[in-house]
């Protein structure tokens, strides 16, 4: 969330910087840009020039450069996914993964993805780490106490829902600190092992050979990646059974969303999609650790929106799309990288849980040095695609920037007055060059003040949206 200090609160320094911008004759213009970032809050600076031409007249139909823009530089926006780092940029990553999960769910027609996808069996499947040893918690995942629970954890106290206690091993001494940021480390390999035992799993359910199998179905599906509380990476999953031309065609009779359940539970326990780290003693690794997923397995089918169930394409696609901006900082890690451990020092806010796990990345970084644990030491061993999908799922996230810059090029050339490119007789030519990024102290406040509106405007039409009945509660993203 954005926020701006009131002005009282702001030093001399940042107070004078705020007033040089805010009198300066072009602060119109540099509103105008920054309001065009989304609020931006590290936006990337470029200096240079374009113009258009036509070839058959000889005749410049634009010509624009930056030398007469603020500062003499043109802001765009820095495009990081991460919330913590710039919420505006990461509410659009937020929204194209909404779009492009609920694709995947519902269909659309637009980008050549049928609705018959709703009769395809999709479930939401979520794959967790195992136990490194006990720790303090409280709820279960879905937020609802656990069946026979009164709350209380096992170091005998009631825990409230944020005490920064959670997560965090009730005996430091006992917990498996290498086997947990190897788990993470490994993460990803274990995801591939897993989909390439789920297509044998449905191979023998179906009594195919592999070959045959990949004649019938196809396996396709989207996944994110978030961190539990004690800082141990799991999946968030929406599978889907299509024909053998991915959502085009139907699959067959036999491939059903209970098949399919079943096949799930059998491929994350199969001894395959097991990974086995050898001992390093001479780096101080004493013993090798068995890497597998955890036996708390959530597979839950996808319904139509608007069945009266909770998992709907509507809840399932929001969910996945507010954790595709999230890092390691939400199980206590950083979202930045480090040169050197030293820097933690500047993070008083890490909890001790967090600091063990990122010197034991440090300290294993010798042992398996292919593994580049130093390198991904802030994501606490984590070093995949926090965001990723199978080939045939939906539509690509490169797809929807596209579409989103032909039409802001399109508003443009409508604003200018200028006609559709034609490649065979318009010519553009332009040069750009990278010259720095972010703000002065007092850009960065009057910036923070303009994504501090920008986001109450979006609050309101998706409050007013909500209150005509067209956006389920969840559905955020849909607000543009």
């Amino acid at each position: 969330m954005t926020t701006t200090a009131p002005a009282a609160d702001l030093s001399p320094a940042t107070l004078l910087d705020v007033l040089r911008v805010a009198t300066a004759p072009d602060f119109d213009r540099w509103q105008e840009q920054i309001r065009k970032t989304g609020g931006c809050a590290r936006p990337v600076h470029l200096t240079g020039w374009t113009f258009t031409r036509d070839t058959t007249t000889g005749k410049t139909l634009h010509r624009y450069s930056t030398r007469n823009e603020p500062g003499g530089r043109l802001r765009i926006a820095c495009g990081n996914r991460r919330a913590s780092r710039c919420p505006a940029c990461a509410w659009i990553y937020a929204g194209d993964t909404y779009h492009l999960i609920r694709a995947g769910l519902a269909g659309d027609e637009t980008r050549n993805i049928p609705t018959e996808v709703r009769d395809h069996p999709r479930v939401f499947a979520t794959l967790t780490a195992p136990s490194f040893g006990p720790v303090h918690n409280r709820i279960e995942n879905d937020g609802q106490l656990k069946r026979g629970h009164n709350g209380q954890c096992r170091c005998g106290a009631w825990h409230s829902e944020n005490d920064p206690i959670l997560g965090t091993p009730l005996d430091p001494r006992t917990y498996d600190y290498v086997a947990a940021v190897l788990f993470n480390n490994h993460a990803g390999e274990l995801w591939q092992r897993f989909t390439n035992r789920l297509r044998r799993e449905l191979a023998a359910r179906a009594g195919l050979t592999q070959r045959e199998l990949s004649q019938e179905v196809r396996l396709s599906y989207g996944k994110v990646a978030e961190f539990q509380k004690r800082g141990a990476v799991h999946f968030h999953a929406v599978i889907r059974l299509d024909g053998p031309d991915g959502p085009d065609t139907p699959p067959p009779a036999w491939a059903t969303t209970a098949l399919l359940t079943d096949a799930i539970r059998a491929a994350a326990a199969h001894p395959y999609t097991t990974i086995t780290v050898p001992p390093n003693e001479k780096a101080g690794c004493s013993r090798g650790r068995s890497l597998r997923w955890g036996t708390q397995l959530d597979i839950r089918p996808v319904r139509a929106f608007g069945d009266g169930t909770a998992v709907t394409e509507q809840a399932v696609a929001s969910y996945v799309a507010k954790y595709a901006t999230k890092a390691a900082e939400t199980g206590g890690g950083l979202d930045h990288t480090m040169e050197e451990l030293a820097e933690l020092d500047r993070h008083p806010e890490l909890t001790d849980h967090a600091r063990r796990l990122i010197h034991t990345c440090w300290n294993l970084d010798a042992a398996y040095p292919d593994r580049r644990l130093r390198a991904w030491a802030h994501m606490l061993g984590f070093r995949g695609h926090f965001s990723t999908k199978s080939r045939r799922y939906s539509v690509t996230l490169g797809a929807l920037r596209q579409t989103r810059a032909d039409y802001r090029a399109a508003e443009q050339r409508a604003a200018l007055g200028l006609p559709k490119p034609d490649p065979d007789t318009t010519l553009v030519f332009a040069h750009w060059a990278y010259v720095g990024s972010g703000y002065t102290l007092g850009e960065s406040w009057l910036a923070a003040s303009i994504a501090r509106q920008i986001k109450d405007n979006r609050d309101i039409a998706r409050e007013e949206m909500a209150g005509l009945g067209d956006l389920e509660e969840g559905a955020w993203c849909h607000v543009r």
